[in-house]
């Protein structure tokens, strides 16, 4: 009787902790599979940080976690919308190469010829070239998918083999180095981060914008009578918010430059060294920067153009959204060019990096790329997906990937994780899918 008794009390503690959770759940609002997914990415990072001796959760580590992802997170945001509107694009890996050789050779080779080494503009017209150059290659692969019906998984996979041997064809093989100066900017490094006070004043305009949004978004509800949030869980989101956003500056604050380049720099601007030596930061990195804007700019695209509701309207229904008058050829057509300018982007950022165009650029990115999408809640089966899920998906890859270099884990065990992982996903996309209907 006491046991019974002792049951029935146990399972109605159960039973209020998860109306709790529930009511709190509910009046924030917030997306269980974010969550879910954030969770997975703590117990990776604690994880890794337990077995590598206390090396992965480092200023340093993360600092260039932060740099390694934005290549991916930035083309996983447009591998979104792709797979939203149930197409796939293979191609993006060799792409990101062949674009990184057109911006190589176009700053390294052509322009000095006609500018001058060192030219102002040189990185202007490079990276407006490779922006052209994937535009023009996305339209091309849109073009075959939408209006010539090729299936998008023949096509990019074409593109894949097309591409890799295109990038090998500009140079005949040859890396192409260095890259401009002002260029090299967009891949990181001492020189390309904002430093320690820019880094506060954005983390502070960050906060500020997402309190604003907070305030816009209750002022839009209430002029469209839709049910508010409490007062309550609108602070919670903001005081979250802000703490972590201003959390991952104070990281990045904390990294600082290595003790040979701030000795140099100190030479190089008559300043004394102190004795215990001088503390630079780095701040927030200028590819991580771009990263946040192109996050920022897709979720807009997606969520509040018309755009947007097209994407997610032929990927829910493609004939319904036919008979409704949306011509899905040309909306699949403009995702495509979407990606190929996305895929410049992300170029440009890995070319910076490496200070290199060089063959071997992208190889298997469309492997994370679309491992990061599908991570981050994009469903294969079309019609649903995020587009700050699929760069957190871009993170917890990287992770991955920088948590098995530190433990010394072999390169192909490393794509052997990935690969599981990449399975799992799909697997769990499926069981949620079948939840829910």
């Amino acid at each position: 009787m006491a046991d019974a008794t002792s049951q029935a009390a146990s399972q109605g503690a159960s039973a209020t902790e998860n109306g709790v959770v529930g009511r709190f759940l509910k009046a924030t609002e917030l997306d269980t599979r974010m969550l879910g997914m954030l969770g997975a990415l703590a117990i990776v990072w604690v994880g890794f940080h337990f077995l590598s001796g206390g090396l992965f959760l480092t200023p340093r580590n993360l600092w260039n976690l932060s740099v390694q992802s934005a290549s991916v997170a930035v083309m996983s945001t447009g591998m979104v919308l792709v797979i939203v509107t149930r197409n796939i694009d293979l191609s993006v890996g060799s792409l990101l190469g062949f674009v990184g050789m057109i911006m190589g050779v176009t700053q390294a080779q052509i322009l000095p010829d006609y500018l001058g080494f060192g030219h102002p503009v040189i990185w202007v017209l490079a990276l407006a070239a490779g922006i052209v150059v994937g535009a023009v290659i996305g339209a091309l692969q849109g073009y075959i998918i939408a209006f010539l019906g090729v299936p998008a998984f023949i096509v990019t996979l074409g593109g894949l083999l097309v591409w890799r041997g295109a990038a090998w064809w500009v140079t005949s093989g040859q890396t192409v180095a260095p890259m401009d100066a002002t260029f090299r900017l967009m891949g990181g490094g001492p020189d390309g981060a904002i430093g320690a006070t820019a880094s506060w004043i954005v983390g502070a305009v960050a906060c500020v914008g997402l309190v604003l949004m907070l305030i816009q978004g209750r002022r839009q509800r209430r002029k469209f009578d839709f049910p508010l949030r409490p007062l309550w869980a609108e602070g919670f989101l903001g005081a979250v918010g802000c703490a972590l956003i201003l959390s991952a500056v104070a990281v990045a604050n904390a990294y600082p430059w290595p003790s040979g380049i701030v000795r140099r720099y100190a030479e190089a601007h008559n300043i004394t060294v102190p004795e215990g030596g001088l503390f630079i930061a780095h701040g927030i990195a200028i590819p991580v920067l771009i990263a946040i804007g192109v996050g920022i700019v897709m979720t807009f695209l997606a969520m509040r153009t018309r755009f947007g509701r097209y994407v997610f309207a032929i990927g829910g229904n493609p004939e319904a959204a036919e008979l409704a008058g949306i011509n899905t050829r040309w909306v699949i057509m403009k995702i495509f060019i979407l990606m190929g300018v996305l895929v410049a982007v992300a170029s440009a950022i890995s070319t910076a990096r490496l200070n290199a165009a060089t063959n071997a650029q992208g190889t298997l990115d469309e492997l994370l790329v679309i491992a990061a999408a599908v991570i981050g809640g994009t469903s294969l089966g079309g019609g649903v997906g995020t587009i700050a899920g699929a760069m957190v998906g871009a993170v917890l890859m990287q992770s991955l990937a920088t948590g098995m270099i530190l433990l010394g884990v072999d390169t192909p065990l490393q794509n052997i994780v990935v690969g599981a992982v990449l399975v799992v996903a799909v697997w769990l996309d499926t069981v949620y899918r079948k939840r829910v209907q």
